[in-house]
């Protein structure tokens, strides 16, 4: 957890799915959920408990942020519009998934190099591992780093949303 970081990260441009840009700081007064997503996946199904938690919280100062990601044994070969396409009708998912980006490498996206900075609870920092690693950002500044294959709704990540919603 970086305090210093998570301001900076704020500030950072990324390319909403219309060809927009936004910044986390658009969200600055909520608790927000930061994950590389894609479609091919083992871990797809966790798209159910991201829209499970967007629900629950979203009035309460919450949201979740999809990265689409196509890094991991090309797993999110679409184009944005079959992206969301397929968010929409297979998971009904209504929290805002952003372009295609990188999660690793040179021609990582910086939002992604910032976020890797910080470690998880086993101490691992940098490279992003695999689609659906998970960070939690509050507003008071703390970043939260999640593994892939741990699931939305645990505990350890629910315990971090609702301690910190605003509202």
């Amino acid at each position: 957890m970086s305090e210093q970081t998570v301001t900076d990260i704020r500030q950072i441009p990324f390319q909403t799915a219309d060809g927009g840009t936004a910044t986390l700081s658009d969200y600055a007064d909520d608790v927000v959920l930061v994950v590389n997503v894609a479609s091919r996946c083992g871990l797809t199904p966790q798209y159910e408990q991201l829209e499970q938690l967007q629900k629950a919280y979203a009035d309460r100062g919450f949201t979740v942020l999809g990265f689409p990601c196509n890094q991991f044994m090309g797993q999110e070969p679409g184009s944005m519009d079959e992206i969301l396409e397929y968010c929409s009708t297979t998971w009904g998912v209504s929290f805002p998934v952003f372009d295609k980006v990188k999660v690793n490498g040179g021609k990582a996206a910086p939002l992604y190099k910032a976020l890797k900075q910080n470690a998880d609870d086993g101490g691992h920092a940098g490279r992003i591992r695999w689609n659906f690693e998970k960070f939690v950002l509050t507003p008071d500044g703390e970043v939260h780093r999640f593994r892939p294959q741990l699931k939305p709704d645990d505990p350890a990540i629910v315990s971090v949303i609702e301690r910190n919603l605003p509202r």
